[in-house]
């Protein structure tokens, strides 16, 4: 599609109130080829908004009331020619070599460089990380305004939109309901926001209307927020978890109807999700639980959104979400998870990794300043060179810039280095190693993280205990410069083990739920927006995009062979650490982690023989199938056919205590 804009014409300041489009000649090739005008003129009356029209002149569509009779596009008539071979509607030899001799160099270029194509939804107007570059060569202004054009012969832009009545509602008006709504306004929507707090409400009126935002208008009664909605009525409700979530439904769901629809955009256990989808449903009213990331400045400008649910809601909604969530290279880091609950799981699992990460920041941090004795602005040095390398994420820059931080207070020293050492939690990462146990997938850096906040908070004790427990006298002595290449591998190959299993416990509760998520996309949606955004995740999405069903992201050939360049310096880290009395449990486990899935046999096998000797649990042998038991002293007694003992087992496994199937 070309498009040529014309200039502002002079007079356009004085007769248009808001800043007015510039017309523009539409010439498309593909999809839908069409010749079109894009002009604005005044509206009709006494008020002076612009109104965009679009005339097109092209005869296909002119001609033909329906796609179906109309003429073949270009591109089908070109399939046409060379079906019939009509060698004249071709270039010739010379001129097509000439081509390739100016195209094959950026091709080259292009995958030399891996260059990634700007992606960005059909119809829109192009990807936006290209309008900076076109405005300083061009000045070129993009038209929000622009939707994609298609068969009819023309359109004018939407009218305004009805006064008091707003396209969305947003309940709860806490920092993320907050940001989330002025969010969402900013982006030219008319949203309503409610609290039962009468203050809050003005308070976040009064905040747009400073930011130059006039989209938003406000209600404390659930009766008159919900009548302020248009139909189908959308609600996002941002509350704390649990017992409000239940309370806030109820007040609103009374005064809403079938085909309404309420999307609980809060940190939520997703069993919760799922049964109030039931209770909502034998009433008709559509409910999503929908995971968003990136806090608080995230929630403001754009967030990573992870909304799952009945697909019929996400079709209502798919287009406010798109807009108001984080964008990369053009594409909306916001995608349909799938079924209930699914997108409350994966927001879990999303903060999992999110602990994980954070501890082993964390632990090569004591490292720096215990084993390598570094001062603050080293380190902050040292963590914005990984910024910019493979290890580039929003936790790594946020590192960089908390250690370079001078204490405002005292005004001497560094503010981290007077945070008290205890770290505190909200449940999500508890959830998630809770989860892991549930569904028997092995995430032990997660677990180490949470373990480790546990820990942190017994500084009491700590303080008592480091009087009478000693470790090493001294840190072990090392090269600094080798070291610090070393931490940085370690690092690396420790994130990559704390994404593979946060990956596998989506993939298998999936499976287990049939929620058919799309683990590509995952990746894809947390590239940007949210907290654990790093550059990692485009690997991440390549791996599973080429192998959905990837039994673990380390056996890619890509990571594998990242982890196995690693494993030297991730040792030389933990060995160091420990023989320095550092503690190091999430980069340890991460090792652990690697070791015990590259091993082709595990120490296992005595373990369940020791289950079967004291509890006749069975085992299976390497050299023949089959459960066998042995009595491993005069004191064991035959147990009878182990196969039938062991199929008891199962079934009641699959049973609960009332003899119910299991869910």
């Amino acid at each position: 599609e070309v498009r040529i804009q014309f200039r502002d014409a002079p007079a356009a300041d004085f007769m248009f109130d808001t800043r007015c489009p510039r017309n523009e000649l539409v010439l498309r090739i593909q999809p839908s080829e069409s010749i079109y005008i894009k002009t604005n003129v005044k509206s009709p009356g006494f008020q002076s908004d612009p109104i965009q029209g679009e005339l097109e002149v092209n005869y296909d569509k002119r001609f033909y009331e329906s796609a179906s009779e109309s003429n073949p596009d270009a591109y089908t008539r070109l399939i046409l020619d060379v079906l019939r071979g009509r060698s004249a509607a071709f270039v010739r030899d010379d001129e097509l070599k000439r081509a390739w001799e100016i195209f094959t160099p950026l091709l080259h270029q292009i995958e030399r460089d891996n260059v990634r194509p700007h992606i960005y939804k059909r119809g829109s107007r192009g990807p936006t990380a290209a309008d900076a570059f076109i405005n300083a060569r061009s000045g070129y202004i993009r038209n929000s305004d622009y939707t994609y054009y298609d068969h009819k012969p023309s359109r004018k832009s939407k009218p305004k939109k009805k006064a008091g009545v707003s396209e969305i509602g947003v309940w709860g008006m806490a920092v993320m309901g907050q940001n989330f709504a002025l969010n969402m306004a900013s982006k030219g929507l008319m949203v309503c926001v409610g609290n039962r707090s009468p203050s809050k409400v003005q308070r976040v009126i009064h905040r747009a209307k400073k930011e130059g935002i006039h989209t938003l208008t406000g209600s404390s009664d659930a009766a008159d927020f919900i009548k302020r909605l248009s139909k189908p009525r959308k609600v996002v409700i941002l509350v704390m978890a649990g017992k409000p979530v239940d309370e806030t439904i109820a007040k609103l769901s009374e005064h809403m109807e079938a085909g309404d629809v309420i999307i609980d955009g809060g940190n939520e256990w997703y069993t919760n999700s799922i049964r109030r989808s039931m209770s909502l449903a034998s009433r008709g009213i559509l409910f999503m639980g929908m995971g968003m990331s990136g806090g608080e400045e995230g929630a403001r400008n754009g967030p990573s959104l992870m909304p799952g649910g009945p697909k019929e809601a996400y079709n209502l909604v798919s287009d406010i979400l798109i807009s108001c969530a984080a964008e990369v290279n053009g594409s909306p880091c916001v995608s349909y998870i799938g079924p209930i609950g699914s997108g409350n799981y994966v927001k879990m699992v999303h903060n999992g990794i999110e602990y994980g990460d954070m501890q082993l920041i964390a632990e090569i941090y004591d490292i720096m300043k215990h084993v390598l004795c570094m001062s603050n602005d080293e380190m902050a040095a040292v963590f914005e060179d990984w910024n910019r390398g493979v290890l580039a994420s929003y936790l790594i820059e946020i590192t960089a810039k908390i250690l370079a931080r001078k204490d405002d207070v005292t005004g001497a020293g560094y503010l981290v280095d007077y945070i008290l050492d205890k770290t505190g939690s909200k449940g999500t990462g508890r959830w998630a190693v809770q989860e892991s146990a549930e569904q028997n997938v092995a995430s032990p850096t997660i677990a180490a993280s949470l373990d480790s906040r546990y820990i942190s908070s017994q500084k009491d004790e700590r303080t008592v205990a480091s009087k009478v427990l000693k470790g090493p006298a001294a840190p072990q002595k090392v090269n600094k410069k080798e070291m610090l290449g070393c931490l940085g591998k370690a690092l690396y190959a420790s994130k990559i083990c704390s994404y593979a299993q946060g990956f596998n416990l989506v993939k298998d509760t999936s499976d287990a739920m049939s929620w058919d998520i799309n683990l590509s996309e995952c990746a894809r949606i947390w590239k940007g927006g949210c907290i654990i955004r790093a550059k990692l995740l485009g690997k991440i999405q390549s791996a599973y995009s080429a192998n959905p069903d990837l039994p673990n992201l380390m056996v890619d050939p890509t990571f594998s062979a990242i982890l196995v360049e690693c494993a030297e310096s991730w040792r030389k880290v933990v060995i160091s650490s420990m023989n320095s009395g550092i503690s190091c449990p999430a980069l340890a486990s991460s090792l652990n982690y690697f070791d015990s899935y590259r091993r082709d046999r595990l120490p296992a096998n005595l373990t369940q023989a020791q289950r079967d000797f004291f509890g006749g649990h069975s085992f299976q042998r390497i050299d023949r199938e089959g459960n066998y038991h042995v009595a491993w002293t005069d004191t064991h007694k035959d147990i009878g056919d182990v196969n039938e003992r062991k199929l008891g087992e199962q079934l009641a496994a699959n049973l609960n205590l009332d003899g119910v199937p299991a869910q």
